[in-house]
């Protein structure tokens, strides 16, 4: 079953998340966790070129024998020669990162599919695995709705999308279902809502507060299951028979070993929400304007 687990390292390369008090995290410390989660069966790592320097630190490290998820940036307006600026990008990673071959190359924005280069970005996409670049081409997704318009021009071989236990419109919009039915491969982020869920009450920033009865609701369901915040947002994404990975962001060997423990065990039924979650909630990139 870990080896649904997938590492996000977004921490190898910035200081991210709201709950971070660590900073980034030293190459010395990321070799340690990847070398914990190796030994504990997990064998895929997600990065970004966005993330600063994590491409570099783990190609420093080490990774061959992972299978490796990565993202491409927006493409510039300016960007000429869309195959060009695509296969440039992907070398830049499997250089960086010291592979021959990626598991899956996503698009970060891909809204960028809808607008008048969409479809040379697509074939371009395609392109790399005739190339032998990547196995799979994909999105990296904020809502499920998102889906809908994409999927209705182009079909892609793997899902990056957010779900946890508050955002569960992935599995109550159909989508998890027919990516499973279609045979795209389909990887979960956010499954502690950048930590958000796994703060206490005195911890969780003040801005926050307008959610109260969610919160209080929260609670009441913790005590009464006997769950940890950290073992219920696990076993809740990894009950979702049609998730194939769950990305997890760790600071630390211990944080691993945390979660890796945590994730063992069933998840005896699921809160019920006063009301239905609002999206600025589940929208990390609109926290900032709480």
């Amino acid at each position: 079953m870990h080896n649904r687990l997938a590492l996000g390292t977004v921490q190898f390369g910035l200081a991210y998340g709201v709950a971070n008090n660590s900073g980034q995290i030293d190459p010395n410390q990321a070799g340690k966790i990847l070398a914990e989660a190796r030994q504990a069966g997990i064998n895929m790592l997600d990065t970004a070129i966005a993330y600063g320097d994590s491409e570099r630190t783990l190609g420093q490290i080490g990774v061959a024998g992972w299978r490796i998820v990565t993202k491409l940036p927006e493409m510039p307006e300016t960007c000429s020669d869309v195959a060009e600026w695509v296969e440039s990008q992907v070398k830049g990673s499997l250089d960086r990162l010291g592979v021959q071959q990626l598991h899956a190359v996503l698009l970060h924005r891909p809204a960028q599919l809808l607008e008048a280069r969409g479809p040379q970005l697509f074939a371009a996409l395609e392109h790399l695995k005739m190339l032998g670049y990547t196995k799979k081409i994909g999105i990296s997704i904020y809502d499920p709705s998102e889906l809908d318009s994409l999927f209705s021009k182009m079909n892609f071989d793997l899902v990056q999308a957010p779900l946890n236990i508050l955002d569960r419109r992935l599995v109550d919009s159909g989508w998890a279902r027919r990516l499973k039915h279609i045979g795209a491969e389909l990887h979960v982020r956010s499954a502690f809502l950048q930590g958000l869920l796994l703060m206490s009450s005195e911890k969780r920033p003040q801005k926050f507060n307008r959610w109260q009865s969610l919160w209080l609701e929260w609670d009441r369901w913790l005590n009464e299951v006997g769950l940890s915040p950290l073992e219920a947002c696990l076993r809740y994404t990894l009950s979702v028979e049609e998730v194939d990975s769950v990305v997890v962001g760790v600071d630390s060997v211990e944080q691993f070993r945390e979660i890796h423990a945590a994730a063992n065990g069933v998840l005896p039924g699921l809160p019920a929400w006063p009301h239905a979650i609002d999206p600025v909630l589940l929208n990390p990139a609109l926290w900032s304007k709480l």
